[in-house]
């Protein structure tokens, strides 16, 4: 099976409700931008005809501009014709030194997946599918692979150099598989009469627990909870061919902030419960949460997401999840730089909220609502997550920094609602150990 999941990803959020808006013209629909720009653009006195911001989350997923597979079923290699001197196998199972089909088994050694370039051995390959290559059978045409018993310690493990292979001569700020393995997608099922369900890809989130998806309120706000679903562990949505698979959990139940306000996106905070535990492995993991008013301003973050590549509709939804690093904004600077927007000189930076960006093309968009903006902890090789991308003003806009959600302040929320679930809180501690 693979979820006909309508993909989302990228890098710039967008949009802004700063000002309280009129809630009752709300109360009939779905949480939906286009009413929430209408009414904060009517309470404001503007007009809606200026390009539509938008939260990071949002709604026209329903362009079902592209599906995520979803079997992770074993390949057997595809013999080519009797005149080719290849068969097309994975990537990870062809030795590129020597263009050699690997049959050991041992697949876990980093196989470098050359974007645009590749080797003599493979770039001219007849297969049908990028990630197959022709490769030379030295006997057996059917090699084993392996997923060795994975073994973890602590959680904000980011997996610099990918797992079990890595990306060379990526342009498009591609993440390396299993980077950052607690990068969840969350996808509404919607009813077909007739049909199965189509899963409709909603937002972010990160894996805080084995079973808690930590991401943003407005994602989920007036969504039931039995309609939803979170896919860990996933990388390229249009293949299931990867080294390790995804996982798919139902939500059963939802935890949004008690205080958030959908007119400016106040305490933009939720807890997702799984139906069932996740399985720990090399691409799905736990992220660490930071200490309360711990600040990285001036540091280079991590977002990443399948969201929109630029503003309005000429932007992409992305098929392989993406990267971007990005300056934290300290709040003053960022509260200056968003009075020079149309939210005018009066504005004021909710507490609930961090920034980061300000960098021309560098930003989260459309789609990556809910997903986590990560920091390394100095003096250590992990990262904790110290933002959920909430809004901002239009993407990628030079000196307009994104808005994250606070999530330092929100740890002593996430503790207690997790304490109240029974669920254990050291998954996301840094000091925490797993034998």
């Amino acid at each position: 099976m693979k979820l006909d999941l309508v993909l989302i990803l990228s890098l710039c959020v967008s949009s802004i409700y700063a000002s309280p808006v009129d809630e009752d013209a709300l109360e009939d629909e779905d949480y939906d931008d286009q009413a929430l720009i209408d009414a904060f653009l009517k309470q404001s006195g503007g007009s809606s005809s200026n390009p539509a911001p938008s939260t990071g989350g949002s709604k026209d997923v329903n362009s079902k501009e592209v599906a995520i597979k979803e079997d992770n079923k074993a390949v057997s290699p595809e013999v080519l014709q009797e005149q080719s001197p290849c068969v097309c196998v994975k990537y990870f199972l062809c030795n590129i030194d020597n263009g050699t089909v690997i049959e050991n088994g041992d697949v876990l050694g980093l196989i470098d997946i050359r974007l645009g370039t590749g080797s003599e051995k493979t770039k001219n390959s007849p297969c049908d599918h990028y990630f197959d290559i022709c490769c030379q059978s030295m006997r057996d045409t059917t090699p084993e692979t392996r997923n060795p018993e994975f073994k973890h310690s602590v959680c904000g493990k980011r997996n610099v150099e990918g797992v079990g292979f890595r990306i060379t001569g990526a342009v498009n700020q591609e993440a390396q598989f299993g980077e950052f393995p607690w990068m969840a997608a969350i996808v509404v099922q919607e009813r077909q009469e007739g049909k199965a369900p189509l899963n409709v890809f909603l937002c972010g989130g990160s894996l805080i627990h084995p079973r808690v998806i930590l991401t943003a309120a407005h994602c989920v706000y007036k969504k039931n909870a039995e309609d939803l679903k979170v896919r860990l562990g996933e990388w390229d949505t249009q293949t299931p061919d990867e080294l390790y698979p995804h996982e798919d959990r139902f939500v059963v139940k939802m935890i949004i902030h008690e205080e958030f306000y959908p007119g400016a996106l106040y305490n933009d905070v939720a807890l997702l419960i799984l139906n069932e535990d996740t399985t720990i492995a090399p691409n799905i993991d736990t992220v660490c949460l930071p200490p309360a008013n711990v600040s990285f301003d001036g540091q280079r973050c991590f977002a990443s997401g399948w969201g929109k590549d630029s503003f309005g509709q000429e932007g992409k939804y992305q098929v392989i999840l993406k990267k971007i690093d990005m300056p934290v904004v300290p709040k003053s600077t960022c509260e200056k730089s968003l009075q020079r927007t149309r939210l005018g000189r009066y504005f004021r930076l909710h507490d609930s909220f961090v920034c980061a960006g300000g960098e021309k093309g560098r930003d989260t968009c459309r789609g990556d609502g809910g997903s986590p903006l990560v920091c390394k902890m100095p003096g250590s090789d992990y990262y904790v997550q110290y933002g959920i991308v909430a809004w901002g003003i239009g993407c990628g806009e030079e000196e307009i920094p994104g808005v994250y959600v606070n999530v330092p302040s929100f740890v002593p929320w996430i503790s207690r609602k997790m304490a109240e679930a029974k669920f254990d809180t050291n998954y996301f501690k840094l000091s925490r150990t797993v034998s």
